[in-house]
């Protein structure tokens, strides 16, 4: 048996959290890639947001350092998943400038 399909017979016995880890590991692991993250000519101005959704990262960087909680965001964005957070916090933890360039530039408007 592949360590992949050892993976996928234990995912089901895992509970949110456990799998929240596993995807925070997997995200760390692939370095630079970014999945779940996107940026588009002429979307949002160019800036890195949520696949499938308009809301860029900048947007949820800024929510969380004004106390929004993952909860409140998940709420607030309906269109979010969890693990559209975990994507948006591993973008941000690679590209602190280019965020916060965007929340400055944000602000400025």
């Amino acid at each position: 048996m592949t360590a992949l399909q050892q993976a996928k017979d234990l995912l089901p016995n895992l509970s949110r959290a456990e799998k929240a880890q596993l995807m925070k590991w997997i995200f760390t692991d692939l370095g630079e890639t970014f999945v779940g993250v996107e940026k588009t000519p002429h979307v949002c101005g160019g800036s890195a947001c949520i696949i499938r959704t308009r809301i860029p990262v900048w947007l949820l960087v800024e929510a969380r350092r004004a106390g929004a909680s993952e909860a409140a965001l998940l709420t607030s964005y309906p269109s979010l998943r969890a693990e559209d957070l975990i994507n948006a916090w591993a973008y941000y933890r690679a590209n602190r400038k280019e965020i916060h360039r965007e929340i400055q530039e944000n602000e400025a408007t």
